[in-house]
């Protein structure tokens, strides 16, 4: 099979999975910078010749972050600082700041998850988020990316690069196009045109000794290492080769790793592009939420027996409020009438920043549900022998959507209510 052939098939079966990798700009950089800035400092290290790593009183010790007039002079991350030195003498020098950098990730994450709560984290400067979930709350993935990115600066103080794509690898290698603050999509359909043509040292983990082997066998480009016979890169480089020869072809079937706690709950929340003052809005993005919430304790195999929904106010003020089910569910009408009937109880009129559902007292499917008597529905003598509760009927309702979703994608069926309104 021709790759181009390959390449479009794993597309086309992939094409409604939208992956972002997220990666602060020079984040240590960056983040000693607001730091310094917070506690008087005059000047932004960020728009000086400036870089964080070693002991600043001995000056030894590697690059770890460098500003972008530092790296006008040429100075690179990793090499020795008395190197960086000579590039540029009056180069301002940092200590790093672990700490400072570890309550930093922690406030990204915690901002990110706000939006999205299917995260990798897989450094403290970087992750992957899987944006499917959330698909319905945005017009596209590049606004949805642009809206993180703002977001992130305007209350974090730092600039962050966003990679979008059908796959992590190609997510990755989006965020690392030109920088900074800046959003990049590299779809699979995409690679030849804005991958191929790079040089084979941009490829995700192709290191320099990779870079060296392949030179040797004329591969300069990852093009010219998509297009190479994966045999003849295996006997050179083993399975390392067959990874890089995959990564250059655009395959990599890995999904976003998120650490779920199913054992005390499954939830989602969304904090809104503009603060929402009336139910019709906020009723919207509940039934988004608990087509999520629902969609997730299905995919779990698992019921919920108590519901809550959060309410974060434009001033931040946080409250929530909980109900017990008469019996436990997963199904989304259930969930969303519950958060519904629990919102308007607790909602006093503020401007709302943030909404979101949680499903706590989680059990497994299989264990026996005693049910409503309200399940029941109300028919006639004759028909009620034929009659299914209704709880059943929302059952076969969801497993059909459900699969619906997973085989045509998550906007392949959508509830009217929930489709963009109309533009007078």
């Amino acid at each position: 099979m021709r790759i181009e052939e390959f390449t479009r098939i794993c597309y086309t079966e992939t094409m409604n999975r939208i992956i972002m990798h997220i990666d602060v700009n020079s984040a240590y950089l960056s983040w000693s910078a607001i730091e310094k800035l917070h506690n008087g400092f005059t000047v932004d290290l960020r728009t000086i010749p400036a870089i964080i790593g070693g002991d600043m009183a001995k000056r030894h010790g590697v690059v770890l972050a460098k500003s972008i007039p530092a790296k006008a002079y040429g100075i690179v991350t990793g090499e020795p600082i008395v190197n960086a030195l000579r590039k540029c003498p009056n180069l301002i020098l940092e200590s790093p700041n672990h700490e400072l950098y570890h309550r930093r990730s922690r406030e990204l994450m915690t901002l990110l998850s706000d939006i999205c709560p299917d995260i990798e984290q897989v450094s403290v400067d970087e992750c992957y988020m899987d944006y499917t979930p959330v698909s319905n709350n945005y017009p596209s993935p590049e606004a949805a990316a642009e809206f993180i990115k703002e977001r992130v600066q305007k209350e974090l103080g730092f600039t962050v690069n966003i990679g979008i794509s059908d796959r992590k690898v190609l997510a990755k290698m989006a965020s690392d196009f030109k920088k900074p603050n800046l959003v990049h999509t590299l779809y699979s359909y995409e690679i030849q045109e804005k991958m191929w043509p790079l040089p084979v040292s941009s490829l995700f983990m192709c290191g320099h000794s990779s870079v060296e082997t392949l030179r040797k066998l004329e591969i300069i480009t990852i093009g010219d290492l998509a297009r190479s016979d994966r045999d003849i890169i295996a006997a050179h480089l083993k399975s390392h080769g067959i990874l890089l020869w995959e990564y250059a072809n655009g395959i990599d079937d890995s999904e976003v790793s998120t650490i779920q706690t199913e054992a005390k709950g499954i939830g989602n929340s969304i904090t809104l592009s503009q603060d929402a003052d009336d139910k019709e809005t906020v009723y919207r993005v509940l039934l988004s939420l608990a087509e999520s919430v629902s969609l997730r304790l299905r995919d779990a195999d698992q019921i919920a027996g108590m519901i809550s929904t959060e309410i974060k106010y434009h001033t931040f003020q946080k409250v929530t409020h909980q109900t017990t089910l008469v019996t436990p569910t997963n199904h989304t009408d259930t969930i969303y009438q519950t958060a519904r009937t629990l919102f308007d109880e607790i909602w006093d009129g503020t401007p709302i920043r943030l909404l979101g559902i949680r499903s706590s007292k989680l059990s497994s499917c299989e264990e026996p549900v005693q049910l409503n008597l309200f399940d029941l529905s109300d028919k006639t003598k004759e028909d009620k022998a034929n009659a299914l509760p209704s709880s059943q009927k929302q059952a076969k309702l969801d497993d059909v959507l459900d699969s619906i979703r997973k085989r045509y994608g998550a906007n392949a069926i959508m509830r009217g209510s929930l489709l963009p309104p109309k533009k007078d």
